[in-house]
């Protein structure tokens, strides 16, 4: 049987002390302003504790107040006998019930407890004693604590977790592998300078990723810019650089900075410490990284083509075998075709990447000279990619979006690989790529200057004379 504890009188003056409700944290679901929940200022008109014939029932008014439901709530916590309702009036005839559980108030101290809504676990409440012409009050102040609470309320972040791993393997067409181009310069070092200790200004630095990106499209290498920024470099600097460079040691300082490569400040313990401005040029290509499949036979003698490198440090073919050898693997992949097709278009076919590791070039020095990739030793990998029958996976880059813009959307699969052994002529290529419109140019890009056609001479670079000389394995007229 329910244990109840009725009230004397159910009429009580503006000024009797009742037990009310505290929203000490709201829902989740923003409906704490609704009448379904409980808010702050609510009357507690009762209190069921535990469920079914044995649960304890309250009723105003309660003896004791906050400080006696606390013990009330301590005991039944004690005995695991948390399930909870409350009933509260809101005016003078609104009721509404709360289905909560009992759970300890950390904040408040020890001993102290809380309720927790069943139906939304951010939703929490607790008790206190005010008058009820003071809960009327709050009740009737509705409106604007909404609007102090909006005003309070702030937005909340995290951390989430993220299937990385199995995303790169997805998303990406070359596993572990951005498609994002890009190459750092670094501020060079100045000729008038003592033991390195000066650097041409920003300007310059920019002036010769200029001229880099220019020489680039005007050597036929199908690429358009994207996007540049600085990068700042923490180096150690001392004696003669420290003195050379621009102080930070205040605001007044920090016009000063606008044009230098190199600024210094000092740390804690008094070491000099250097800020070299690098600056990053982003690129991409005219048309899409277009990914080839050389597939090798036991009776292949040779790969079918030459790759030499630009001065700017772009690896590309060369040449390749004349048209009437079919049989060999650069003819049987449609490499070949892509060859004359590039000669045809004024442009460079570029390796971008040799399996999954990019080739292009990545920075320059502080003394001016590239940092790419060298033709001897993938000439190299590529001949023993030959010699061991392993299939060879090229990106080259190409000048427009050609066939494979279909299939640039999908995720990382086999249909990345567009050529096999099949043989693709050149006029089958075309119609291909007449498919589809060619890549549209943004606003921010630039694309290279029509110039005449002896601006784009397929010359082999004296790197590429060396570049196929393998001990043991004899290479005639630079051909793999």
């Amino acid at each position: 049987m329910d244990r109840t504890h009725q009230s004397e009188s159910t009429t009580r003056p503006g000024n009797t002390v009742v037990l009310s409700i505290d929203c000490l944290k709201g829902s989740s679901k923003s409906d704490e302003w609704s009448g379904d929940m409980l808010q702050t200022g609510d009357i507690v008109e009762e209190i069921r504790i535990g469920s079914g014939p044995g649960s304890a029932i309250f009723k105003a008014p309660f003896k004791g107040g906050k400080a006696w439901l606390q013990k009330v709530l301590h005991n039944s916590y004690r005995n695991k006998d948390t399930s909870i309702v409350v009933r509260v009036r809101r005016g003078s005839h609104d009721l509404s019930d709360l289905s909560a559980c009992i759970v300890p108030n950390d904040s408040a101290g020890k001993k102290q407890y809380m309720l927790r809504s069943i139906d939304d676990p951010n939703y929490t409440v607790g008790f206190s004693d005010r008058t009820e012409s003071d809960c009327l009050g709050i009740q009737a102040s509705r409106g604007s604590r909404m609007v102090e609470a909006l005003v309070r309320a702030k937005l909340q972040d995290g951390y989430v977790s993220y299937p990385w791993e199995r995303r790169m393997q997805e998303a990406l067409p070359i596993s572990g592998s951005s498609n994002f181009l890009s190459i750092l310069f670094l501020p060079k070092a100045s000729a008038y300078g003592r033991a390195g200790s000066r650097y041409n200004d920003l300007e310059d630095t920019l002036a010769r990723a200029n001229a880099w990106l220019s020489c680039s499209q005007a050597n036929g290498v199908p690429i358009v810019f994207m996007n540049i920024q600085t990068e700042s470099l923490l180096t150690k600097i001392s004696g003669e650089t420290a003195s050379a460079t621009v102080n930070t040691t205040s605001l007044s300082d920090l016009s000063n900075l606008a044009n230098a490569s190199l600024y210094g400040f000092e740390d804690y313990h008094g070491v000099d410490i250097g800020v070299v401005r690098a600056v990053r040029l982003w690129y991409a290509p005219l048309g899409v990284e277009f990914p080839l499949e050389i597939k090798l036979r036991d009776d292949d003698t040779k790969l079918g083509f030459s790759i030499s490198r630009t001065e700017e440090g772009f690896i590309y073919v060369s040449s390749v075998t004349d048209h009437e050898d079919e049989s060999a693997p650069a003819a049987r992949s449609g490499l070949s075709s892509l060859y004359r097709d590039a000669a045809e278009a004024s442009r460079r076919l570029v390796v971008s990447r040799v399996g999954n590791q990019k080739v292009l070039p990545w920075m320059v020095s502080s003394t001016g000279a590239i940092r790419c990739y060298d033709t001897v030793s993938l000439s190299q990998k590529l001949s023993l990619h030959r010699h061991a029958k392993v299939s060879i996976v090229l990106h080259v880059i190409l000048w427009d979006s050609s066939a494979t813009a279909a299939f640039s959307s999908p995720p990382r699969s086999s249909t990345h690989l567009l050529f096999s052994n099949e043989t693709l002529d050149s006029m089958e290529f075309s119609r291909l790529r007449e498919a589809l419109p060619p890549r549209q140019v943004g606003d921010r890009q630039v694309m290279p200057l029509a110039d005449d056609e002896d601006v784009f001479r397929f010359e082999r670079e004296n790197a590429g004379n060396a570049s196929f000389k393998f001990q043991e394995i004899p290479f005639t007229n630079e051909s793999l």
